[in-house]
Order: C-alpha cells, then sequence, then structure tokens
C-alpha cells in the first residue's frame, strides 16, 4: 500500500471499550463482565487454592483409603459442583439481561435507523414516518436518553455492528434483517467498527457515533434533510461541473443535483461529517483529493474505480465542491 499507515487514519475520537459504558445497552454488558471477571477469579482462586494444600499434604503420611476420599472430593466438589453452580449462576445472571437488551423503543417513536454493511463502509438511512428518508454514510447521530432501533442488513457478505460504549454487536447477514436497540445515556464521540471480517479492507471500516441532546440533533436531522448547497465560487462550480461530467453521479446522489446514483455513499452533506472513506481518511480538500486518485492504495478492494487519470485541476475542483457539501 502506498500510503502510510499513520497518514491513512484519522485520529477517531471517543471510547472503545466495554468497561466505560455510555449507552444502557453497554451498561448491562458491562456489569456481565464484571461479573465474569469475578467468577473467574473465584474458580483461579479454588484452583490455586487447591494446588497449594495439596502441595503441603505431599510430604504428610496419610493412609489409602483417605488419599482416596480426599481425592474424590477433590473431583466431585472442584471438577463438577462447584463450576456447575459457579457457571449456571452466570447463565441465569446473563439470561436475566437479555430481556433488557432486546427491549424495544416505547410505542410512538418517531426515529428509526436502517444501516447496511456494504463492503467496506456503512450506509445509513433515518427512517421518519409519513416522510422521505435521510441518507448519509459512515456516521451514525443519536440523541442521549430516547431508545432507538437499528434495522441492520447487508447486501453482500456478513458484517457486524459494534460500537462499544453503547452496546452489543450484532450481525448484519445478507438476505436477513436484523435488530440492534440502544439507549445513549451521555453525549459524546463513540468510535465503532465492523466486528466481523468481510474482506480485504475490514480494517478500513470504521465508523463514529455521535450523540447529542435532542435538540442539536433535531437541528442536525433537518439540516441533513435539505438538499445540497449551491456551488459557492469558481473552483466549487467547475468541480461540480467535473464531477456530473466524469460520470460520477451513476454511482453517488446529491440531493438538489442531477446525480442520482444508488451504488455508493450519498454524498449531498459528505463536508459535514467528521473523517471521509469509513474513518480511513481526515474529511478536507487533501482527504477528497487523495480518496479520487488514490482509491485502492487507501482502501483495497474498494468498489469506487481510481479517477487517477483526471487532470489535476479537475481533481482539486471536486475535492473542494465535495468539501463544501456541509
Amino acid at each position: 500500500m502506498g500510503d502510510g499507515l499513520q497518514q491513512r487514519l484519522p485520529r477517531i475520537a471517543g471510547l472503545v471499550t466495554v468497561l466505560s459504558p455510555a449507552g444502557a445497552e453497554a451498561e448491562a454488558v458491562a456489569r456481565l463482565a464484571w461479573a465474569m471477571f469475578a467468577g473467574a477469579l473465584v474458580v483461579w482462586l479454588l484452583v490455586f487454592g487447591a494446588a497449594l494444600w495439596a502441595g503441603s499434604r505431599r510430604s504428610q503420611p496419610r493412609s489409602e483409603r483417605s488419599g482416596r476420599r480426599i481425592a474424590r472430593w477433590l473431583v466431585v466438589g472442584g471438577g463438577m459442583v462447584a463450576p456447575t453452580l459457579l457457571l449456571g449462576a452466570l447463565l441465569v445472571y446473563g439470561l436475566l439481561l437479555m430481556p433488557r437488551l432486546r427491549e424495544p423503543p416505547p410505542p410512538g417513536a418517531d426515529l428509526e435507523v436502517a444501516v447496511t454493511g456494504e463492503q467496506f463502509w456503512w450506509r445509513v438511512r433515518y427512517l421518519r414516518p409519513g416522510q422521505p428518508p435521510i441518507e448519509l454514510a459512515n456516521e451514525l447521530r443519536l440523541p442521549v436518553g430516547e431508545r432507538i432501533r437499528l434495522r441492520l442488513d447487508s447486501p453482500d457478505v456478513i458484517h457486524s455492528l459494534w460500537i462499544p460504549a453503547l452496546a452489543g454487536k450484532v450481525d448484519m447477514i445478507p438476505g436477513r434483517t436484523t435488530t440492534l436497540v440502544m439507549e445513549p445515556t451521555r453525549t459524546g464521540v463513540f468510535a465503532g467498527a465492523c466486528a466481523e471480517f468481510c474482506g480485504t479492507s475490514h480494517a478500513f471500516m470504521r465508523f463514529e457515533a455521535v450523540v447529542t441532546d435532542r435538540a442539536d440533533f433535531q437541528s442536525w436531522l433537518e439540516a441533513q434533510a435539505a438538499p445540497a448547497a449551491t456551488p459557492s465560487g469558481a473552483a466549487a462550480e467547475r468541480g461540480h461541473a467535473a464531477f456530473i461530467g466524469n460520470g460520477c453521479g451513476a454511482c453517488h446522489s446529491i440531493r438538489g443535483t442531477t446525480a442520482g446514483g444508488r451504488l455508493g455513499p450519498d454524498l449531498t452533506h459528505v463536508g459535514s461529517r467528521r473523517t471521509l472513506a469509513a474513518g480511513t481518511l481526515a474529511n478536507d480538500v487533501d482527504g477528497f483529493r487523495r480518496w479520487i486518485t488514490r482509491t485502492h492504495a487507501v482502501k483495497p478492494d474498494a468498489l469506487m474505480p481510481e479517477f487517477d487519470m483526471l487532470p489535476a485541476a479537475d481533481v482539486e475542483a471536486i475535492a473542494i465542491y465535495l468539501d463544501g457539501l456541509e
């Protein structure tokens, strides 16, 4: 790969650990993790204690019958009864947590998000009753304190959506629709990723979940529903013309223009997103320039072809135009 790893990967902010939860579902998972850690510690202490006790008894004389009786208690108590009780308790505790993890939003909730895992990016659609969906890519915005249902699917291979700080991971299986429910409990930016190997650029399929208060979320959603801004300035106008003229609109959609492609990400407000190419590049003019001309060096096996044959001035103009779509 031509570009250095540190150059290609922008810093994705946010928490990536299940032990610092920011969602109701992640809190339940964290409690289960701590319970399992405690259970593992108990098992370790029992085994270590038994080993120390057995070692201290080796030098002490005892009858054959006494030795067999001790061995029997160790096998039955330590090898059968204790593991059964401990693992059974952990199983019951985990099963009791599951209904909460699957509890749907309350009746009348007006927001549902459909997320499609593709090679190698995320298609995100906000579904609003009685209104057209709002589509974007590689970024998830959520209001704090509200239960949200995510409908997950995939058109190609198995992916798995995981935001460790907010909820557990759920697979996205071709031909099926799975569901993930999450309720963020505090605002912030939280890292997410594909947790199922899905191809060459699996490691470059990241995204961010941005949790804000309801008012900020509603303002953002209304802005995302608007058509693309009119190009401002000669460079942006040239970039728009080059974007349309070179067939980019056959794969990408920009609402308010003639670009209506459905194969690639919707670019209507691409300039407002925090990262580019599913968390792989910084979202700025240089990032767009590199993505257009060095697509496969940045993300191997991406479906988008490289447009390194374009004049440098056209590439620069397209990058400026896309960066301005906020």
